[in-house]
């Protein structure tokens, strides 16, 4: 791997081939529809009960509203993504602040690269935009990076429902990823809602809580 550029072997996602664009794109002339501006009031509901513990990993950190709350109750964080222009956003967001997170260019689906490792992980809505392969990939990838005890939480598009997000998930989709045969324990998996902006209300979505094994 070029240390210059972490992505020198990173293919086009799936939902990127879907989308005909890069993620990077999905930032520029204009705010992505999962770019509300504040984080989701599932995780801010987490942060509120103790949820976050230890160095925390915000994979797939968008524009960093995760990461920066993360921040703002003292904890070490680190914000990944592939898109630099939400990276850049967030820096931005952090230095306006007065908030202590770092960002970095990481692929998801090579998280062993970061040598490092967190007591908490975040995943808001990018789960649910994971083909099956890339699924086992990815949910590899968060166990190598996700400490013995360790938490991670999953927020995604649920398929229940009468109004869906793009890319919903199954209940069964989630315990078939998250199980003991791929380093987890599933502690919980409840209905929630994710919260976009092109969406007066949330849309159904699952909060799952998974612990490392």
């Amino acid at each position: 791997m070029n240390p210059h550029n972490p992505f020198s072997d990173r293919q086009p996602t799936s939902h990127e081939q879907t989308a005909g664009q890069s993620w990077d794109a999905s930032y520029q002339g204009g705010r992505a529809p999962w770019d509300i501006g504040r984080p989701q009031p599932a995780f801010a509901r987490l942060a509120s009960e103790g949820g976050f513990a230890g160095a925390v990993l915000d994979a797939g950190c968008g524009t960093g509203e995760h990461a920066l709350l993360a921040a703002s109750l003292g904890l070490p964080v680190l914000g990944i993504d592939v898109a630099d222009t939400a990276l850049a956003m967030a820096r931005e967001k952090a230095r306006e602040r007065g908030l202590a997170a770092e960002f970095v260019a990481a692929d998801a689906f090579r998280l062993e690269r970061l040598g490092r490792t967190f007591r908490t992980v975040l995943d808001c809505g990018l789960f649910h935009t994971c083909n099956p392969d890339e699924r086992v990939v990815y949910v590899a990838n968060l166990a190598s990076v996700t400490e013995p005890g360790g938490t991670l939480y999953v927020l995604c598009f649920s398929d229940e429902g009468p109004e869906r997000g793009p890319h919903p998930i199954s209940r069964d989709e989630l315990t078939a990823a998250f199980n003991a045969g791929t380093g987890w324990q599933i502690v919980a998996i409840q209905p929630d809602e994710i919260q976009t902006t092109f969406h007066d209300h949330g849309l159904p979505a699952w909060l799952a809580t998974l612990k490392r094994i």
